[in-house]
């Protein structure tokens, strides 16, 4: 028997594309690779998460329109794929099996997952029994994603008589989810002896990012293939069960690559940022460019994510603009061949203060002075924006949306942040690890201190920590939620530890404002990390 897993990118709430997407994966595996059974990732026909418009009854009309047309076109060919099934009042994420233009059986998945970014019992209803069906004399149980982390569906898979467990995802992307997933089909198999067809869905979905990686395990627990990360195909393979009863697979050579963090977690942001863009129907992007590493890294992912010719950047000096940074911004745009143009900022921003002056009479300078210069580039770039269609790319990153050392309405503006979860330390490693496969970042960027320059001689480490001792401070507090006694006990200094976590504590009103960006770490601020704005809560 030939199979095939269909790693695709599918759009949620694009009902017809997601069709069209299974019916051409279809044609190819039965014309070209003579297939006789395809396999798709969950809630295919929808896209993952679909949201809130799981209540919306016109949804299902789509849905059934499109198993239709599924069903007429699956002649001599079995299908396996995720769609929400709705019983009366009630939604299931299920799996169908589909042979020769007939809905055999269908699924319902019985863990969902309430945690992090995932929140499924809003939504569906869990399955309570195994599916087990005949691939061509192999009695395969159908999962999907979840039910595969815990040990009670899959041994009731096993208890049912399955030879092969068939698990279809909706497995978003963070920088160690890859090992979580090999070690969950390892204790899986430890467990049952049961070898496992992973089929993950590829691409980018609002803060989400799913990066593919399917799999084939067998049934020694061995990883047999592993699918390319962050592409979309169709791969194929032999499964056969010998006269013992054991399922055993004819798969291509497929030895692992074992690739740098940095270039996977550089390729989840040029797949977020092409996604967000393409799935959106923008023209394209507008990036402020400062002569910072931030924004110099945005520039080089939106150029490798949408190709120089739909990439526009915007240099926006000030009267404390450093000569260098207007320098090494016009040579990275020469060198990745994007647009450019310069338009300073002093006649708005002189503007400004004089209209503000009477107002503003008697009252020491400030950071409000920085903020208006901040607020004319916003206005300047959204201005650009609204006359092509062309969306504006923000850039800041984790570490200083954490702490809220960014400006609202200034360089916050923005309709995506591709760095909101990458933290400056990261922005470092990513700079000089896409300088490494061709240089375009100029040294000075790198080298140089970081600085808002928005006054006369300003440095980062005027207003925070040095980020060597700021990164790892907040990673413990946001991602692994300890608290300031333990990550004072960690060895770092009481002063810095009460001072970051208390501005963590306070800007988040500023987070709930920022432009969404996509997750790459276990805890991304946005949909998973939920904290009130208004709280008379304090860590002491």
């Amino acid at each position: 028997m030939r199979i095939g897993i269909a790693q695709v990118n599918s759009c949620v709430g694009d009902i017809d594309k997601n069709k069209s997407l299974v019916l051409e994966y279809l044609d190819l595996g039965r014309s070209k690779y003579k297939l006789d059974t395809i396999i798709f990732p969950e809630l295919m026909l929808t896209g993952y998460p679909p949201e809130d418009l799981l209540y919306r009854p016109a949804l299902y009309t789509k849905i059934d329109h499109a198993m239709q047309a599924i069903l007429k076109e699956s002649k001599n060919i079995k299908l396996v794929f995720g769609y929400p099934r709705k019983s009366g009042a009630v939604i299931y994420n299920s799996c169908a099996f589909i042979s020769n233009t007939k809905l055999l059986a269908s699924y319902d998945k019985i863990e969902l997952p309430n945690y992090g970014v995932f929140d499924e019992k809003r939504y569906f209803k869990p399955g309570i029994k195994p599916c087990l069906v005949d691939l061509d004399g192999i009695p395969a149980a159908l999962t999907i994603c979840e039910d595969i982390w815990s040990p009670m569906p899959v041994r009731l898979a096993a208890e049912a008589g399955a030879k092969l467990l068939i698990n279809i995802n909706a497995s978003p992307f963070h920088y160690s989810k890859a090992a979580e997933r090999r070690e969950i089909l390892k204790a899986r198999n430890i467990e049952t002896k049961l070898p496992v067809i992973y089929v993950n869905q590829v691409g980018g979905q609002d803060e989400l990012v799913f990066d593919g990686g399917s799999m084939v395990m067998d049934a020694e627990g061995e990883i047999i293939f592993n699918a390319p990360e962050f592409e979309e195909g169709l791969y194929v393979f032999d499964v056969s069960m010998n006269k013992s009863g054991k399922v055993v697979f004819d798969v291509p050579q497929n030895a692992p690559v074992i690739v740098p963090q940095e270039e996977t977690i550089y390729r989840a942001l040029v797949l977020s940022v092409k996604d967000y863009v393409r799935k959106n129907g923008f023209n394209g992007v507008v990036i402020g460019l400062s002569g910072g590493i931030d924004s110099a890294l945005v520039t080089c992912i939106a150029a490798d994510a949408l190709g120089r010719e739909n990439v526009e950047v915007l240099l926006l000096p000030s009267r404390y603009t450093a000569k260098m940074s207007i320098e090494d911004s016009v040579e990275l745009a020469d060198n990745l061949q994007v647009r450019h143009h310069t338009i300073s900022i002093e006649r708005p921003f002189t503007a400004f203060m004089d209209v503000l002056e009477p107002l503003f009479k008697g009252l020491p300078v400030d950071a409000t002075e920085e903020n208006i210069q901040a607020r004319c580039r916003g206005i300047i770039l959204m201005a650009i924006s609204n006359k092509s269609r062309k969306l504006v790319l923000t850039t800041g990153n984790k570490s200083e949306m954490a702490v809220g050392y960014a400006t609202l309405y200034g360089d916050m503006v923005g309709g995506y942040a591709p760095l909101k979860d990458v933290p400056k330390l990261l922005v470092y490693r990513l700079s000089k690890w896409r300088n490494m496969q061709l240089r375009v970042i100029p040294d000075r960027i790198i080298e140089r201190p970081p600085s808002a320059e928005l006054r006369e001689n300003q440095r980062d480490v005027d207003s925070l920590p040095p980020y060597e001792i700021l990164d790892p401070i907040l990673e413990r507090y946001i991602e692994r939620d300890q608290n300031p006694q333990e990550i004072i006990a960690a060895g770092y200094n009481k002063d810095d530890v009460i001072r970051v976590t208390r501005l963590v504590d306070l800007n988040e009103y500023k987070r709930r404002q920022a432009a969404p960006g996509v997750k790459i770490s276990k805890r991304a601020f946005g949909r998973e990390r939920r904290y009130p704005i208004t709280s008379g809560y304090r860590e002491e």
